[in-house]
């Protein structure tokens, strides 16, 4: 299988490389990238919007006009809008989750920058985002662009994974482990 970057050509792969490729071309990849991020935010914080994306009973013609809708009402850039176009007339929104995270791993790759993710118990403001990024690149060596997601379930701490390397200093795993040690 082709890649890019060491991005392997999957199914989103391959739609994220020429949205990528598309808006360099454009000159508007922090364009792009932003009407992403919105549509991710509108993702995660909207089950409307996602059951849109996943759903198998609207029609392609359906599909395209909703979504063209949604980002009018959104100010997605032309381009985006275009491209999620194409996506509801070729059935694939539903793949739009993964080809945000590989448009911006794409994104993070052609600036140099290394992407964290980190999951945190509570939202983190941008002075704590800010901050880790400094933190983590200082351990890294490099730029780190931090992708923050909210789990109750860890308690507290952090869990932050940058490519196949995993820090978690999350309560819930602190109290996993006493709780073997107490066991053993």
């Amino acid at each position: 299988m082709e890649t890019n970057g060491g991005i392997q050509a999957s199914l989103s792969g391959r739609y994220a490389v020429a949205l990528f490729d598309l808006a360099r071309d454009a000159n508007a990849l922090d364009t792009v990238a932003q009407s992403l991020s919105g549509l991710k935010a509108a993702i995660a914080q909207s089950p409307d919007f996602k059951g849109l994306i996943n759903s198998p009973v609207l029609s392609r013609d359906a599909s395209g006009k909703t979504i063209a809708a949604v980002a009018s009402a959104m100010g997605i850039d032309p381009l985006t809008t275009k491209f999620l176009g194409v996506l509801a007339q070729n059935r694939r929104l539903g793949q739009l989750p993964a080809v945000i995270r590989t448009y911006e791993t794409l994104l993070s790759n052609h600036k140099g920058e290394v992407r964290a993710e980190v999951t945190s118990a509570h939202p983190l403001d941008a002075q704590q985002i800010a901050s880790l990024a400094q933190n983590l690149r200082a351990r890294v060596g490099r730029t780190v662009a931090v992708d923050a997601k909210t789990d109750p379930a860890i308690l507290g701490g952090l869990v932050v994974k940058i490519g196949s390397q995993m820090i978690d200093s999350s309560i819930r795993t602190r109290l996993n482990s006493l709780a073997m040690a107490m066991k053993g």
